[in-house]
């Protein structure tokens, strides 16, 4: 992590706020015996509220590697009954599709696609273009949370598993990824075309602000759990566990399970200064999963994720012509401060997020995302 990460500080050992913030995590979410233990306390608790009902919990998944593995884990480690619920914003790998349909099919889970309306996906992906941030995807991450809160809500499931860990992928800078429902539509409504469909509990759409996040949390009582958090999850150790236990083919990259990545890693780094992999790559040095060196090194080469005849399918997906999509990334770099959001209200209710992200009501890197990773 260098001075290109916004809202980076050394202290006088030349440690960052980021590395802080991994090893306050890392003693908040133990591994070993403690791991263990913890993990047991999550799998009780699903399989105690999801007695007499087909599903225990809903487990999002991508085809990619971590809820591949998560996916696994829970069935064959803990013998959880999840619904395995992905989102289909029409961008997605065909390799991960594949994955997905035969993880489920090998351990005897249905899979439930929510797919989007083309309509507002594409006009979302464009506004966000035009607004001109490096928050090209939030209308799919927006997407995958509603998907995931909305069948919970329709099956009667009070528990979302998510297979994600600050230690293989550490928590991106707030300006590098600022999720949040007002900013969204701010956003659309200056520069979207296409309606957004109204709010359903069980069909929310892309309508994910405070009132619906307090609906899901508090008359739902639906909770996220992070489960890797607590698993000594080695990432290079995995691959050949996958690919024995569920026949998995790597989509080329970590992240490439969806293909617009493509375009966000080049205009992250054409346009915005930005390498994502400085806050990947640096959780696994941090965890021992990687070397400084190696890290270094890969960070010098362009990401392989940037592949031209990708971007240019992605930009056809659009409907845009390449001069056209040139045309619209030209315009000067922004951030979500400049659009309407929550982040004043969010900064005022500081200690409420830091007990609901300890309870899980809310994910449990959100006091962190939003207060000790920039400001």
């Amino acid at each position: 992590m260098d001075t290109t990460v916004p809202g980076i500080q050394f202290d006088k050992r030349g440690e960052c706020n980021f590395c802080a913030v991994h090893d306050h995590m890392d003693q908040a979410f133990p591994l070993g015996e403690a791991g263990k233990r913890k993990v047991q306390e999550i799998a009780a608790d699903i399989k105690q509220l999801g007695k007499g009902k087909k599903y225990d919990c809903v487990l999002g998944v991508s085809g990619g590697r971590d809820s591949s593995f998560t996916l696994w884990y829970c069935v064959v480690k803990l013998g959880l009954r999840p619904l395995a619920v992905h989102f289909n914003d029409g961008f997605g790998n065909p390799v991960a599709g594949e994955n997905m349909i035969k993880a489920c099919r090998k351990l005897g889970v249905e899979m439930r696609t929510i797919t989007s309306d083309w309509r507002e996906s594409k006009d979302l992906k464009i506004a966000f273009l035009k607004a001109s941030t490096p928050d090209m995807e939030e209308g799919t991450d927006v997407g995958i949370a509603t998907a995931l809160y909305g069948v919970a809500a329709k099956e009667g499931i009070q528990r979302i598993i998510i297979g994600q860990s600050f230690r293989t992928e550490g928590i991106a800078p707030l300006t590098w990824n600022y999720l949040d429902g007002k900013y969204l539509k701010a956003v659309h409504k200056r520069f979207g075309t296409v309606p957004l469909r109204p709010w359903k509990a069980d069909d929310p759409g892309f309508h994910l602000d405070i009132p619906q996040m307090f609906y899901y949390a508090f008359i739902r009582r639906i909770k996220t759990v992070t489960l890797l958090y607590h698993v000594d999850y080695v990432r290079a150790d995995v691959d050949e566990l996958l690919e024995r236990e569920l026949d998995w083919v790597n989509p080329g990259a970590h992240y490439f399970d969806d293909l617009y990545q493509s375009v966000i890693y080049y205009l992250n780094r054409t346009k915005f200064n930005i390498d994502r992999r400085l806050f990947n790559y640096s959780a696994l040095v941090r965890s021992g999963q990687m070397s400084r060196e190696v890290a270094l090194e890969r960070v010098s080469h362009v990401n392989k994720i940037e592949d031209e005849k990708v971007i240019n399918l992605c930009i056809k997906r659009l409907g845009l012509t390449r001069e056209e999509f040139e045309q619209i990334v030209a315009s000067p770099p922004k951030t979500f401060r400049d659009y309407p959001n929550n982040y004043a209200l969010i900064r005022q209710l500081r200690w409420p997020i830091k007990v609901l992200s300890r309870l899980n009501l809310i994910p449990e890197s959100a006091y962190d995302k939003y207060f000790n990773c920039g400001t």
